[in-house]
């Protein structure tokens, strides 16, 4: 399901706004459905790290919840990073760069001992993967929605300007907002560390208000920036935007197929 209201800023203000509706209408679409049936169908029944490698539908599933689809087919390089001992510096998935890798191992590292998920277990990685979807969806007709919502989910887990440098998407958010030019990523890490503290209170990302106002501003950029037919301007006092829309009328038309 993919909602475009003609720009950056008032796709995702709605969406922030309505987030919880559009997760509920991300898993009632039929392909989504289809996938998290299966997934809670069978995912009590894989009690090893082979078995779950082995299932390609359920590990394309597990590995888009967790921001990881691009991966799905290494399977031995997944494998590695699920038997992983997250409790040694050195294991494998601690010694990898990207934190997404030590989430998805400890999610499933029940599975070294041949125990099966529990029910809050598969409850996070549902919603995980309608998060992901969503976000997927929203990033196929506009990037700035995407990255917009994944700062929003992640800014919590920011605990220094080099977590930032680390997450591809949350340093395009905050280059963009800070206007620190693309030629910055060519100088050495500290360099661009020193960069964002010195425009940004990275602590300011642990407060939900800061951190919408900051998505605010980096959503009229973006419309400045890519999406030349909108006035970014108009829209945050435009009367006739989402904020006028029920989130229930407004889901009811964009659910509906093409031609009734």
């Amino acid at each position: 399901m993919t909602i475009d209201l003609g720009s950056t800023y008032a796709t995702y203000n709605y969406l922030s706004k309505n987030y919880t509706t559009a997760l509920e209408q991300e898993s009632k679409d039929p392909a989504t459905a289809n996938d998290t049936a299966y997934f809670e169908a069978n995912i009590g029944s894989i009690t090893s790290v082979d078995d779950l490698v082995g299932n390609y539908r359920l590990l394309n599933y597990v590995a888009k919840a967790y921001g990881l689809e691009d991966m799905a087919y290494a399977k031995a390089y997944l494998k590695k990073v699920l038997n992983s001992d997250l409790t040694d510096s050195t294991s494998f998935a601690n010694k990898l760069t990207d934190d997404r890798f030590v989430a998805f191992a400890s999610a499933f590292s029940y599975l070294q001992d041949g125990s099966t998920i529990s029910s809050s277990t598969t409850e996070t990685v549902v919603n995980k993967y309608l998060q992901q979807t969503m976000e997927d969806n929203a990033g196929s007709s506009d990037q700035g929605v995407q990255l917009a919502l994944y700062f929003k989910r992640m800014a919590s887990t920011v605990t220094s300007a080099y977590d930032i440098l680390a997450d591809t998407a949350m340093s395009q958010v905050v280059k963009t907002v800070l206007g620190l030019p693309d030629e910055l990523s060519n100088a050495d890490i500290e360099a661009q560390a020193k960069a964002i503290t010195e425009r940004l209170d990275v602590t300011d990302l642990q407060d939900s208000d800061k951190v919408d106002s900051l998505l605010k501003r980096f959503t009229v950029m973006w419309d400045v920036q890519n999406n030349s037919s909108t006035d970014p301007v108009l829209q945050l006092f435009d009367s006739s935007s989402s904020d006028s829309v029920s989130a229930d009328t407004l889901m009811s038309i964009v659910s509906l197929k093409y031609g009734g």
